[in-house]
């Protein structure tokens, strides 16, 4: 069933329950990876908050929580390439086991900016987890990726998180526009 958002179409793409799976998938690998660490999950607002919720949920593993808002596309469909710091991140990472929680990473260009200023702060190790990956999007690869929820084409996506000028954050569904 199509979608209307802000006068643009969208139509079915990854469903809630192959969302669920894949989640609990990383949960599970995430689980055995920290398994003899506290690690800090950094969270990236907006668009990550309920892949974040959901993947936190299912960890079994003593971890710190907390989040940083960033932004690039300021309502388009395309990243504008300029980011926007909104939320700054407020932990001591120094010697700690850091992932960084992001609903998308597609140009990479968000990914390198915030991982250049958290390897300022000196992480014991530092790592990113994506629901969803463009990898012909990329402009330069993200070697701290390590976590993947799924690759997809280069295509703007809404649902679960994403958003369309602050619309669709809220679908249990994800949408690709027409």
């Amino acid at each position: 069933m199509e979608l209307r958002l802000a006068g643009l179409t969208f139509d079915p793409f990854i469903t809630a329950a192959d969302i669920a799976a894949r989640v609990d998938t990383i949960a599970r690998q995430l689980n055995i990876d920290y398994k003899d660490t506290v690690p800090v999950l950094i969270g990236v607002l907006n668009g990550s908050f309920l892949f974040f919720a959901d993947l936190v949920k299912q960890l079994d593993i003593p971890c710190e929580i907390t989040f940083i808002k960033l932004s690039s596309y300021h309502g388009g469909i395309t990243s504008t390439m300029k980011i926007r710091e909104d939320i700054n991140l407020n932990v001591d990472i120094k010697g700690r086991d850091v992932l960084v929680i992001e609903d998308i990473v597609d140009t990479g260009n968000t990914a390198h900016f915030l991982l250049e200023k958290l390897r300022l702060k000196q992480p014991a190790s530092l790592k990113m987890c994506s629901l969803l990956l463009k990898p012909a999007a990329l402009l330069r690869p993200v070697d701290e990726l390590k976590y993947v929820g799924f690759e997809i084409e280069n295509e703007f996506v809404v649902g679960y998180g994403l958003d369309y000028q602050e619309l669709g954050r809220n679908l249990k569904d994800i949408y690709k526009k027409m």
